[in-house]
């Protein structure tokens, strides 16, 4: 059987038109025995390629099976035998591509092999930018190339010997060191010079004292990728497809060939075919080979299981100060015991020596995942979620029939999560630790302005293509419709062409990016693991898989993630042991106080952790939340998949007894009773499979890997026939069995698990607790912690003054960088910082305030002191912050546009005994309100004077006036004749506890 040495997949970013997937199907249906996916120095989409591989193997053997159970599908004609199929190997492979032109197929035989090739890979591309490698021939002479069998192609435009002279002299030089490594690939070129350029490239070969082989050197799987290849190859060089020129495909030929194809091609070299199955057949490297060693942790001669052993004893008396309960006392011996037999005992040491390091350093930080809310992770301070009130069982993650694992998820500060990450880098070396990478694919709208573009598109037509890119694709019968309402033609042939051509490059990877904080650590060199290349983030060094290539080879990752709302809880902690004098942790808010669920229930919770956004306001007044656990809930079934699987009103109606909680069988009741009958979890859908429709742990584990949350390419309808079958079987009710199918592919959108809603619901509370009882501080925390959540400054501000909270405007002698807290007899009054005032940086700022002594004076007296350049002086008197001075807006403006750049000279640094120029003062207009709330909104993006309706009120709400004016009347008769409330406090100037700062949005 036939081997393809060297196929171009789209990993080969904006070169080959295919998926390696793809190759792997078609390898099957040609019959080829294996595929080499050869990517440009590269071996990022060969995991995929593997997994493929591994499907078609298990379709066929299940295939097989069936067949000798049941006899083959169909009747057989007397004689015929059947077609007995067989799946094709994946052979591991990279195209190295060098500086000095030469380019040559890196194929491994042996684990060693693999391990030069990702050092050498990982060479090149650690010393150039992101996204390129830079590989020469002495790093094939330094590195080593043991275990590696190369495949030397020769320039495919030569068709004669003497023209390779550039060429030669690079070839002989690599045949000297590597020669009985070496082969040479003979590669048609399908432009009807094939015959020369066969016979030239056999030549070179007897010159090199090379063994011919054969490639086809594919670039698509598929003739009918023409187009898309051309299509790549003009985005990827900024042309248009009708100005490629030479660049263009000839012909759709370059595609994955059969052996019945070649032989005829190469005609009298034909012999090369077989050198190249013998060739194929030493090459016995697997990725399954890839036995990943996780970092053993052993620490001054401790054992791994000692040391877990005693922080977590360690870490339980510091929990539990005066004893822990026996019921949780058991836990942790019965969880130690578990990780001890399946020796994931180091796994939990890094996290916990990770999270450490975050705590020493005052970085507040949370763990969660599917074995962060354990009692060994509570112990070790991983998580702050008590074990009392989590519901999940140990070995839902820890399991002996998993043999992987368990994932933990640890969230840091979102402005501190740098420190941690540098801190792994520097304990393991960047040898041994990386983050993995995220694939970017095309999606919508950049695929319909980048193949646009390459189709020859005018902007204006791509715009309106991308602006009705949610008609286009939800359904195809109404693209049409979309197209004639925006003034396009959808007959016209272009527009076809270009219409079919972004659908079919949709899920194209585009460039490898970093993964958001997954962290890759090992005990030997990860290097020979996986390449290792350089992020765009300056310090950072990345792998070329993600985190589903990982999770496919079994490797394991540790999430260090950022979040907002912890540098907002951290910042309000310190808050409040400054302003209060009161010290609390996540672990030690006071539970369950109904103060806080009464505040939930209202819908009360502008800028509280997760349930800010307008859905969830609007059901948290139906769900009225009275205990931790209903948080719990609240956080996940606000989620695309419940949502879509129609989960929200079921367990509503249920909750409030307007529907009876009703199981189909004691068996599904356990699972779903905690949920009233309605599945909310990721992990209740994969217990509805197992448990209801009888899947086998191997299928439960790849539907959990579909339900994955935001997979690219997850699947999970095709367990659809798998699951209702089980299901009848197990004697449900098929609308039953339809329903829960439609709730669990619901999860494959969005499936958030229960493990990550206690952990976030701990936030919630926390976020909660502190804005209910400390609303001045919580405002000034989390404005503190912008960019983050859906609320601008203004509407944080707002809501804290509806909270009777008295916000100080900026003040040159009283602000600082941040936003501070300043006491007033018993309470506390919020003061804006620089940080709010646009185009004012956290440096200037520290300057004004280090140089700032007793006061500044006037708006000179910073410029001198301070030695901040003049725009910055005019952007602080832009934003009125010279006002405690006697200077409105205007004035101090005038002044500061008055001031030059650089320092003063000596000479006329003061006023010279009287003898200097005196400016008369300028008489400047005052700014009307009006004036003054748009100069705010330019300056800071938010107002403390008036709300900008407000002066438009008379004209949007009819009869304003004459409410205002007998609301005066009224009031001056039970005042005594004092007009209170004459004004809607949305006119008074500066109010001091009514909401009145911006719109939203």
């Amino acid at each position: 059987m036939f081997v393809e040495l060297s196929a171009t997949s789209n990993f080969t970013f904006l070169t080959g038109a295919s998926h390696p997937e793809e190759y792997m199907t078609r390898a099957e249906e040609l019959g080829l025995g294996a595929v080499a996916i050869a990517d440009e120095n590269s071996v990022a989409g060969i995991v995929r390629a593997h997994q493929k591989a591994r499907d078609l193997a298990r379709a066929i053997r299940e295939r097989a099976d069936w067949d000798r159970k049941h006899g083959p599908m169909g009747p057989l004609k007397l004689g015929h035998v059947a077609p007995q199929p067989k799946a094709p190997r994946l052979i591991p492979a990279a195209r190295l591509v060098l500086s000095e032109g030469l380019e040559m197929t890196a194929l491994p035989e042996t684990r060693i092999g693999w391990a030069r090739l990702c050092r050498l890979i990982s060479r090149g591309r650690l010393r150039a930018p992101k996204g390129q490698c830079l590989l020469t021939m002495d790093d094939l002479f330094d590195n080593g190339l043991e275990a590696l069998r190369l495949v030397l192609h020769p320039p495919q435009a030569l068709t004669d010997p003497g023209g390779a002279g550039d060429w030669l002299p690079g070839a002989q030089r690599l045949t000297r060191r590597f020669a009985p490594q070496m082969v040479l690939a003979l590669a048609p070129a399908y432009d009807g010079q094939d015959e020369a350029r066969l016979t030239t490239q056999a030549l070179l070969a007897e010159r090199l004292s090379l063994a011919t082989v054969v490639s086809a050197r594919p670039v698509m799987h598929h003739g009918r990728r023409r187009k898309l290849a051309d299509v790549v190859t003009a985005i990827r060089t900024g042309r248009r497809v009708d100005a490629l020129g030479r660049d263009a495909l000839a012909n759709g030929e370059r595609r994955l060939r059969s052996e019945s194809d070649l032989r005829r091609i190469l005609g009298p070299h034909a012999d090369a075919l077989d050198r190249t199955v013998q060739l194929a057949q030493g090459l016995t490297f697997s990725l399954d080979e890839l036995r990943y060693e996780y970092p053993s942790e052993i620490s001054a001669g401790e054992t791994p299981t000692a040391r877990l052993a005693r922080l977590a004893h360690a870490g339980l008396a510091w929990r539990y100060p005066h004893g822990a309960p026996d019921r949780v006392r058991q836990m942790l011996a019965h969880e130690l015991r578990l990780i001890a037999k399946l020796k994931y005992e180091p796994y939990f040491l890094t996290v916990h020596d990770v999270v450490a390091f975050a705590r020493s350093h005052s970085i507040l930080c949370q763990g969660r995942g599917s074995a962060a809310n354990s009692v060994v992770c509570y112990a070790l301070g991983v998580t702050s979620v008590s074990p009392e009130v989590g519901t999940m069982v140990f070995e839902r993650f820890v399991s002996e029939a998993r043999d992987e694992p368990p994932d933990i998820d640890v969230d840091f500060e979102h402005e501190r999560r740098e420190e941690v990450i540098q801190h792994i880098y520097q304990r393991y070396g960047r040898h041994r630790a990386g983050l993995c990478a995220t694939v970017i694919h095309y999606r919508g709208k950049r695929a319909i302005r980048e193949v646009g573009r390459a189709m020859g598109l005018t902007e204006d037509t791509i715009g309106a293509l991308s602006s009705q890119l949610w008609g286009f694709f939800a359904a195809d019968g109404m693209a049409d419709q979309r197209m004639r309402e925006i003034g396009l033609d959808p007959g016209d042939p272009r527009l076809m062409q270009t219409m079919a051509l972004v659908h079919e490059i949709e899920g194209f990877p585009r460039h490898l990016s970093q993964h958001v904080g997954g962290f890759i650590m090992t005990e030997g060199r990860l290097d020979e693991l996986v390449p290792i290349e350089n992020a765009t983030m300056e310090d950072r060094t990345v792998i070329c898989w993600d985190k589903d290539d990982i999770d496919t080879l079994g490797i394991l990752k540790v999430d260090v993630l950022a979040l907002g709302m912890l540098t907002c809880i951290r910042k309000a902690f310190d808050l409040l042991v400054r302003h209060e004098n009161t010290d609390l942790t996540l672990a030690t808010i006071p539970p369950e106080d109904p103060r806080v669920y009464d505040m939930l229930c209202k819908a009360d919770t502008i800028g509280v952790f997760q349930v800010e956004s307008r859905a969830q306001m609007n059901f948290l007044p139906r769900m009225r939340p009275r205990c931790f656990y209903d948080l719990v809930i609240e956080v996940a079934i606000i989620r695309p998949g419940p949502i879509q699987g129609d989960m929200v009103h079921p367990y509503i109606r249920r909750r409030n007894g307007e529907e009876s909680v009703e199981f189909p069988s004691d068996e599904l009741g356990k699972v779903l009773g905690k949920t009233l009958g309605v599945p909310l979890f990721q992990e209740q859908a994969m217990q509805i499979a197992i448990i209801g429709a009888g899947f086998t742990p191997e299928e439960a584990d790849r539907l959990r890997r579909s339900l994955a949350t935001f997979k690219k390419h997850g699947n999970v309808s095709e367990f659809r026939t798998r699951f209702m079958r089980g299901m009848k079987r197990n004697g449900y009710d098929e609308d039953f069995a339809d329903r829960c199918f439609s709730q669990i592919e619901g999860f494959g959108s969005y499936g958030f698990p229960e493990s990550h809603a206690a952990s976030f619901a701990l936030l919630v509370y926390a976020s909660s607790w502190i804005k209910r009882h400390h609303p001045a501080v919580f405002a000034c925390a989390l404005l503190n912690s912008q960019p983050m959540g859906f609320y601008a400054p203004a509407q944080i501000v707002r809501d804290a003054r509806e909270h009777g909270v008295e916000v100080r405007p900026v003040d040159i002698n009283a602000s600082h960088w941040d936003n501070t807290l300043e006491r007033d007899g018993r309470h506390l009054a919020l003061r804006l910082g620089f940080r709010q005032v646009k185009g004012v940086g956290e440096a200037e700022a520290e300057w004004i305030t280090a140089a700032r002594g007793n006061g500044y004076h006037s708006v000179s007296d910073v410029w001198r002191r301070a030695g901040v350049a003049p725009g910055l002086v005019e952007r602080l008197a832009e934003a009125d912050a010279f006002a405690p001075l006697g200077l409105n807006r205007r004035a101090a403006i005038w002044e500061a546009k008055a001031l030059r750049p650089g320092a003063p000279l000596p000479l006329f640094e003061g006023d010279m005994d009287g003898e200097g120029i005196v400016e008369p003062a300028a008489l400047l207009p005052q700014m009307t309100p009006g004036e003054a709330v748009v100069e705010d909104f330019v300056s800071m993006r938010l107002s403390l004077r008036a709300h900008p309706v407000a002066f438009l009120r008379d004209r949007l709400t009819p009869g304003h006036a004459r409410w205002s004016r007998d609301k005066s009347l009224d009031a001056n008769k039970n005042s005594g004749g004092r007009a209170e409330g004459a004004t809607p406090p949305e006119r008074a100037p500066y109010p001091r506890s009514r909401a009145s700062s911006a719109t939203e949005g």
